[in-house]
């Protein structure tokens, strides 16, 4: 009996050991307190007119030849808003860059963070990193991180054009975010 104890000791010992070695590096802790946030809000973008909130800071040399606008890189500080209406409640604003990014159709890489200032979300922000299909009707982007309240936050976000004119689009965002307590 006691050499039966000590061949199973020594089996779990050894099993504890090799996966101790081949995943030292890595550890889960899975909590099981998961939290799903969804939001909707709307992004004004005016990259004209008296105060434009999107600038360009950058322009290839073989940008002028090009259908996709292949090279050219803004700069925005859009605001986000509860409705489509200009004059809706502001709830934070959208800053950072987006570059057009295909030579061959309309795709942008954005990079840029959603910085909330109203309600719980005050002071906390979502970040996103994705390519931005221009001519898809929904457009998927990912969400890769955030701060305050959405820390570890992961998710995507879909995007709609409201509207659009010379002067401003309006998209409408769809964010889901999953964070953990």
């Amino acid at each position: 009996m006691g050499t039966v104890i000590l061949i199973v000791a020594m089996t779990i010992f050894i099993r504890v050991a090799e996966g101790q070695g081949q995943e030292s590096w890595a550890k889960r802790v899975d909590t099981g307190k998961k939290v799903v946030t969804t939001l909707q809000f709307y992004i004004h973008d005016t990259p004209s007119g008296p105060n434009p909130s999107v600038v360009p800071i950058a322009q290839a040399a073989g940008t002028i030849n090009t259908t996709t606008m292949f090279g050219v890189l803004n700069m925005l500080d859009d605001p986000l808003t509860v409705g489509p209406n200009p004059t809706s409640k502001i709830v934070g604003r959208a800053r950072g860059l987006y570059g057009f990014a295909s030579q061959t159709d309309l795709n942008l890489i954005m990079v840029m963070s959603f910085w909330f200032t109203d309600g719980i979300y005050q002071g906390s922000s979502l970040s996103l990193l994705s390519l931005y299909p221009v001519m898809n009707p929904v457009r998927e982007v990912a969400i890769i991180g955030g701060t305050g309240l959405f820390r570890f936050g992961r998710g995507y976000a879909l995007a709609q054009t409201y509207s659009l004119n010379s002067t401003t689009a309006i998209s409408g965002y769809n964010v889901t975010i999953v964070t953990y307590v």
